[in-house]
């Protein structure tokens, strides 16, 4: 089993393409997460990119999605040391990786902040389908 962490983008990705993670692969993401995609859903509505129906519907796709979402502690306490050592203004970013190197094999992500880091390896979305 690979467990992926990934990020919110990753997470919308899955739900639009509608493709299903393999049972040998498990998902994992901080809390965060959810607020993300919901506030990227709203955002596209109020931009007119997305009529509300159809951005309920994928806020529903994240309910189906199985992924463990982690509001631990430690996840904390290690965001906070990663935002930290790499000298970054929000503590967002760093709670993927946090969540990535105390849970996962690899983090699933297209932000370049994320993949510009040298914590965690990064794998590729078509990875979570192998």
């Amino acid at each position: 089993m690979t467990r992926f962490a990934i990020d919110s983008a990753v997470a919308l990705l899955l739900i639009r393409d509608g493709r299903r993670v393999p049972d040998h692969h498990e998902l994992v993401a901080p809390s965060l997460l959810r607020s993300e995609v919901l506030s990227r859903l709203y955002r596209e509505v109020r931009m007119a990119l997305l009529d509300d129906a159809a951005a309920r519907r994928q806020l529903d796709g994240l309910a189906g999605l199985k992924i463990h979402l982690l509001t631990d502690r430690v996840s904390r306490s290690t965001a906070w040391k990663i935002a930290t050592e790499l000298d970054w203004d929000e503590i967002g970013p760093a709670e993927y990786l946090a969540v990535a190197t105390l849970q996962a094999d690899a983090l699933v992500t297209e932000d370049d902040r994320l993949v510009g880091q040298r914590l965690v390896p990064i794998a590729a979305y078509d990875d979570l389908f192998a």
